[in-house]
């Protein structure tokens, strides 16, 4: 008689028939899509197929005898003992779990357990759905910026025909407005020009404007909007630091458009530095043509949380912000073909990083 524990269990094979099934299933194990692992009665991993241990980003020899519990981080425990209990309870359960990975991006996995496939043997099947979360994600995101575009577009023009007779009386008042009551007049006037910069912004995402694209310099647009914002980073004891790879190439795009991402972003920046510190900027040339603008402050950074939630509508880190800078800034580099996404440690400080093709052709 001869007997296999490649599966982590034991079969006596009596004919050539059952040897042929054995490989069979063995071979549907070893080459599945998803990863799969064995585990006993005593919660311990038995065997793992090849696409557990890439998902999951751990060897074979090294999860193979240790416990279904090991292999999760601290905070996901409770959450894995509930679905297990469930399988002793049911036979069988379905969950979805998000983790990071080797301190990579958060992975998102469905994973399902069915107990005693054979007896004292268990197997839990999963598969990393992060990308088809991420293309959920962009999708809602899109359709409720095409929502919001619509109020917008009406909500701009409700709100600008008033302020337009408002911005005219005021300025007709000036004149007459006594010395005691200067500071009123500052505070209205600077008032509406805030409710009308949020107008505007609400109008370039409710109808962009025709993006023409030419051949410019990034490190000159950086430059010029650095100057732009010198004198503010003056006033809050801001210094920047920046460092160009040389050459770089030029690139496709809309300067203005550019320059505004650039100057919400350095804004910000400023902004979260109540006592100073400095703002570096780097650029860089990356392979498959792509250009690296990263914008980093010494902040009091974003948590987790907050972080995967920037660009999403209306939401803001700022007391009195709108989120509608950020919104727009995404939408830029989104036209751009471009990418930008932030990455943050709570106490250390934020960075922007925007990934621009030299040709944005190339990427339609």
């Amino acid at each position: 008689m001869e007997k296999n524990t490649h599966l982590g269990f034991k079969r006596e094979l009596p004919d050539n028939n059952l040897r042929v099934s054995e490989q069979m299933y063995r071979r549907i194990f070893e080459d599945s899509m998803d990863g799969m692992f064995l585990w006993n009665n005593q919660y311990q991993i038995v065997n793992i197929n090849f696409a557990a241990e890439q998902m999951l980003g751990l060897s074979k020899e090294r999860i193979i005898g240790r416990s279904l519990f090991e292999i999760y981080p601290e905070d996901k425990k409770q959450e894995i003992r509930e679905h297990f209990e469930r399988v002793y309870q049911y036979g069988e359960n379905s969950s979805s779990i998000v983790f990071d990975i080797r301190g990579d991006k958060q992975r998102h996995f469905d994973y399902s357990t069915k107990r005693e496939i054979v007896e004292g043997l268990n197997v839990t099947v999963f598969k990393d759905i992060t990308e088809k979360v991420e293309i959920e994600q962009q999708l809602r995101k899109s359709e409720t910026l095409n929502v919001i575009g619509e109020l917008a577009a009406g909500i701009a023009h409700e709100i600008r025909n008033p302020m337009t007779a408002l911005k005219g009386f005021i300025q007709l008042l000036e004149s007459s407005i006594k010395k005691e009551h200067t500071m009123y007049y500052q505070v209205i006037t600077s008032e509406l020009e805030r409710i009308d910069s949020i107008i505007n912004e609400f109008l370039l995402l409710a109808k962009p404007k025709e993006i023409r694209f030419q051949e410019k310099d990034i490190q000159q647009i950086m430059k010029e909007t650095i100057d732009l914002l010198n004198a503010q980073a003056l006033l809050h004891n801001v210094q920047f630091i920046t460092a160009y790879d040389e050459p770089l190439p030029l690139i496709f795009c809309e300067p203005n458009q550019l320059k505004k991402v650039f100057v919400n972003l350095i804004k910000n920046a400023i902004e979260v530095m109540p006592n100073g510190g400095a703002i570096t900027v780097t650029i860089s040339k990356e392979e498959n043509h792509q250009i690296h603008i990263s914008i980093k402050d010494e902040g009091f950074g974003i948590s987790k949380e907050k972080i995967n939630k920037l660009g999403e509508p209306f939401f803001t880190t700022k007391e009195r912000g709108t989120g509608l800078g950020l919104m727009v800034s995404y939408r830029i580099i989104e036209e751009h073909k471009g990418v930008i996404s932030a990455e943050s440690e709570e106490g250390k400080g934020t960075v922007f990083h925007i990934f621009l093709p030299v040709n944005h052709m190339n990427y339609s």
